[in-house]
């Protein structure tokens, strides 16, 4: 019965379990270190792969990932037997969550692994229970993650038009005592803007992105370029 519940990390991180299923494994994870390390990871996993702008791979891709998984040797469980069987399940969860989407997925999550690593309070917003995404409207691709319970959030942004060096993109928290600068955009990549994290005070109602002087401004100088609507 030890070994079924370590092996329940990952449909217990996708909400696929049932409601007794679910009650005897939150009583496992309090005593099972490992367990509630992987439904972490797995967590954080699957808020990114609902939040990443899909993107045609190269038809080669595929066929690269796939090689390297086949020749990548993978580190040793610390656990004996059982954990074992639970490294299995875990890594066959993982392979049946990038399966979903197939190439497009493996693109994401090659370009999540080669960039820049975010910094761990990105990582604990993504993956906290109650994150939920927004999409926003507007030119590009934007995504807010919020956390209700941190009072944060982590924005997703990619497809923005490109700025040359005087000018930056601007994040604005907008309510009703008006527009508090959140900060600048930094890219990433060519296409992609580094995760940004954001206290999430009361009363904002919105966030807006416009194109301010390189250095900021103390207000919107600009009408935003991408809204998105918390309410």
């Amino acid at each position: 019965m030890i070994a079924e519940l370590h092996t329940l990390t990952g449909a217990y991180a996708l909400d696929a379990v049932s409601d007794v299923e679910r009650a005897e494994f939150e009583r496992h994870l309090g005593e099972c270190a490992a367990c509630r390390q992987e439904v972490a990871e797995l967590r954080s996993t699957g808020a990114r792969l609902a939040v990443a702008a899909a993107v045609d791979p190269p038809p080669s891709l595929k066929l690269l990932v796939l090689a390297d998984v086949a020749r990548t040797r993978q580190l040793p469980p610390k656990l004996p037997v059982v954990r074992r069987l639970s490294r299995a399940k875990t890594w066959q969860v993982r392979f049946a969550l990038f399966g979903a989407a197939a190439a497009a997925v493996v693109a994401v999550v090659v370009g999540l692994q080669t960039t820049t690593a975010p910094l761990p309070p990105v990582d604990s917003v993504l993956s906290a229970p109650d994150a939920s995404a927004i999409q926003g409207t507007g030119q590009g691709h934007a995504t807010l993650v919020v956390s209700r319970s941190r009072n944060q959030a982590v924005l997703l942004a990619s497809g923005l038009p490109a700025l040359d060096a005087g000018h930056a993109y601007q994040v604005w928290l907008i309510g009703k005592d008006g527009a508090h600068s959140a900060g600048l955009m930094q890219p990433e990549s060519a296409d992609r803007m580094r995760p940004m994290l954001a206290d999430l005070p009361p009363g904002v109602d919105r966030i807006g992105i416009t194109v301010e002087p390189a250095g900021g401004s103390p207000g919107p100088t600009t009408p935003s370029v991408t809204r998105i609507d918390l309410a």
